[in-house]
């Protein structure tokens, strides 16, 4: 069995001030609904800082979360993980440039994630946001933002995600049916970027619907 590492205690401090600050922005948006959503930091090459299990993410703090390795196992505490550890650790292992993981529940992204459930994707096109996704250049693209069945098993939805990935599909982020929505970057900022932009598409997209309905 391997040893538990030291940690480095000033590193877990600032992953928590990020994921904090994080957490209040998103809760004070109305993104972050009862104790629901997760958020996560790269600690090191081999392990990850995430929320806590059930915490209110409007209010975290430096005990609200803690160090897990890639395979989601907890290092050096007794506490539990956010239920969807295994959903964040998957993007660390399959990206080293990735440093932050938000999962969000926010009443668009939710309502979104049931409308487009059966397509099994929300394509975006023609809109200048698109640009605030890291990759994308010009309004004159598509992209994709996939849809996956929920499922209480979290090993359904990481083969999901890898059978998507594996098909060489770009992936910037995903909603779950019914759920809400995971994004990432290489930096907590890029992370919230996406995020914002996300939201905003698809509330463009729930206009449109409804206008045109």
């Amino acid at each position: 069995m391997p040893d538990t590492p030291r940690l480095d205690h000033a590193r877990l401090a600032s992953c928590a001030r990020d994921i904090a600050d994080a957490g209040r922005e998103l809760g004070a948006r109305g993104w972050t609904p009862a104790t629901s959503s997760n958020f996560s930091m790269r600690y090191d090459s081999q392990h990850a800082v995430v929320t806590i299990s059930g915490r209110d993410k409007g209010r975290l703090g430096v005990d609200d979360v803690m160090v897990v390795d890639l395979a989601g196992k907890p290092v050096g505490t007794a506490s539990k993980p956010s239920a969807e550890t295994a959903l964040h650790v998957q993007m660390y292992r399959r990206d080293p440039q990735i440093g932050a993981v938000l999962h969000t529940h926010s009443h668009n992204q939710t309502v979104a994630s049931r409308l487009y459930a059966q397509a099994g994707v929300v394509r975006f096109a023609g809109y200048e946001l698109q640009k605030a996704i890291t990759g994308y250049t010009t309004h004159e693209s598509e992209l994709d933002l996939p849809v996956f069945p929920n499922t209480q098993e979290m090993g359904e939805l990481v083969d999901r995600v890898d059978a998507w990935l594996d098909a060489g599909k770009p992936l910037h982020g995903y909603l779950i049916d019914g759920h809400g929505i995971y994004t990432w970057g290489r930096t907590m900022a890029e992370a919230k970027r996406h995020l914002e932009a996300f939201e905003f598409l698809l509330a463009c997209e729930l206009d449109l619907r409804r206008l045109t309905a």
